[in-house]
């Protein structure tokens, strides 16, 4: 199945703006490049706001939700405790592999804390909130991405390996 998988891209900050985004809009264009339809947002990083959007939108039928930024050890850096509190499966690899890959190029690649989990039948993946680490850790989980949404749909995509 070659569904156009609807995905959103999430920027989690308190103050970046539409016009600022700059990491946000990075990954809705490489995800759209990637062939997905993405849709932006901004939300502060309150957990309360983020778990609330992250609930709106898996509910809404989207397929994948990448978040940008809240990654890090800063005190307002919430983004995993806010997903962790609403997928139901984590899907660990994801994370595993952007921090490997990207470690190789930085050292600071083992300060991300984000995650990688399921709610329903949204996949959800934590990226970090600098440009260049979008970049990089978009590009390790790419691959992957049509597979395991197709999964989550229950398609058999045995096909690719």
């Amino acid at each position: 199945m070659d569904e156009t998988i609807r995905a959103a891209v999430l920027s989690i900050s308190d103050t970046r703006h539409d016009d600022d985004d700059l990491s946000g809009k990075l990954l809705k264009d490489l995800v759209n490049a990637a062939g997905f339809s993405a849709e932006r947002t901004i939300v502060s990083d309150e957990k309360d706001s983020i778990i609330a959007e992250l609930e709106s939108i898996s509910g809404s039928g989207v397929d994948l939700i990448i978040t940008t930024g809240g990654t890090g050890f800063s005190p307002r850096d919430n983004t995993p405790e806010a997903t962790l509190a609403v997928i139901e499966k984590e899907a660990q690899g994801l994370a595993e592999a952007m921090r490997r890959e990207t470690f190789s190029k930085t050292p600071m690649a083992m300060l991300s804390r984000g995650i990688a989990g399921i709610r329903g039948k949204t996949l959800i993946i934590n990226l970090p909130g600098s440009p260049k680490a979008v970049e990089e850790c978009f590009a390790v989980i790419k691959p992957v991405l049509r597979h395991a949404v197709d999964q989550i749909r229950g398609v058999d995509g045995h096909k690719n390996r």
